[in-house]
């Protein structure tokens, strides 16, 4: 049976703008002064979950939309790239969350979002939250990250963790990725309880220094590490090199040197962590799989925007075949 991987997050409606006044992508606006924005859309695990599918891992997204044009051309575009759409909900009068990014003059990015009443915020406490929760446990990985966690209210955090719980009794492995941006949650405070709770379920973490350090300022590498009990742990380093912690031992992968100009950051990590998981399904080793991660980010990075085109993804690699689950003792 093939290996499956439910990512659970929110996909916004995504406002870029277009350099040099023109417009790009989907759609254009033009905006106070002049300026035009092209339409697209985006989000963490979204991103994780389409490479997943191109990497050819059965792998459904598992949110809330509206039942607007904006939802609809998202569910499409997310089939069309093979990622199961079956655990959707749609809510009647609900819209997607909206973000918008500028450049500023040093052609930095700022964001600014428009999500407070988006209907993915709404998934924890649905009449069909119950069915989906008890649906992880039919999964090999369960993927989330932060971000995922910082949308939902403290109750429906618990609903989740339980679920997962009750998952990993059953062999499920849960993987969580640190990705933090301080302004979804309250404060500090409640990010350090929600990720002590994440780090202590989880099977596998993928975190980063500019991730922990801005958790726990002026803390050393030992120390962040320290922070998190997972069997599993890939912690990449501001450089391309990751530091890798699993059962039986300890490495250190470096990225192979660029050879071509870095054009967009984007989703260099949420393509790492496509790029571990499917390799790690596929039955190879924790330091193989951080290869892989580093070949995929190394890849994306070279492309503008979150989603490379599907020519130039990378030849299809044979793995030695998964293992199959075990309960989780």
């Amino acid at each position: 049976m093939m290996a499956s991987v439910a990512c659970i997050g929110e996909c916004m409606v995504e406002l870029r703008q277009a350099q040099g006044g023109h417009s790009t992508g989907s759609s254009a606006a033009q905006g106070q002064g002049g300026g035009l924005y092209s339409r697209g859309f985006g989000g963490d695990t979204l991103n994780t979950a389409v490479y997943l599918a191109r990497l050819e891992v059965k792998v459904d997204y598992l949110t809330a939309l509206g039942d607007d044009a904006l939802s609809d051309e998202m569910v499409a575009a997310w089939t069309t790239e093979g990622v199961g759409t079956r655990r959707v909900v749609r809510l009647p009068g609900k819209l997607p969350g909206l973000y918008m990014i500028q450049l500023d003059a040093k052609g930095e990015r700022q964001f600014f979002h428009w999500r407070d009443s988006a209907a993915a915020r709404q998934l924890m406490n649905l009449p069909e939250t119950d069915e989906l929760l008890n649906s992880l446990m039919s999964y090999d990985i369960v993927y989330l990250s932060a971000i995922t966690l910082s949308i939902y209210d403290a109750p429906g955090r618990e609903r989740l963790f339980a679920a997962i719980k009750r998952a990993r009794l059953l062999g499920t492995r849960f993987v969580f990725d640190t990705n933090f941006r301080a302004r979804g949650w309250p404060g500090r405070d409640v990010a350090r309880e929600v990720f002590a709770t994440a780090f202590a379920a989880a099977d596998i973490v993928l975190t980063s220094i500019e991730d922990l350090l801005a958790l726990y300022p002026g803390e050393s590498h030992e120390q962040l590490i320290a922070r998190i009990p997972a069997p599993e742990l890939v912690f990449r380093l501001a450089e391309p090199v990751s530091l890798l912690r699993f059962p039986g031992g300890t490495n250190e992968v470096r990225a192979e040197p660029m050879t071509k100009p870095v054009v967009d950051t984007t989703a260099a990590g949420d393509s790492f962590a496509a790029a571990y998981i499917a390799a790690r399904l596929a039955g190879s080793e924790p330091v193989e799989a951080a290869q892989a991660g580093h070949r995929l980010a190394s890849l994306v990075i070279c492309y503008p925007g979150a989603i490379i085109p599907g020519y130039a993804m990378p030849p299809k690699k044979r793995h030695r075949p998964a293992a199959s689950r075990q309960a989780t003792k």
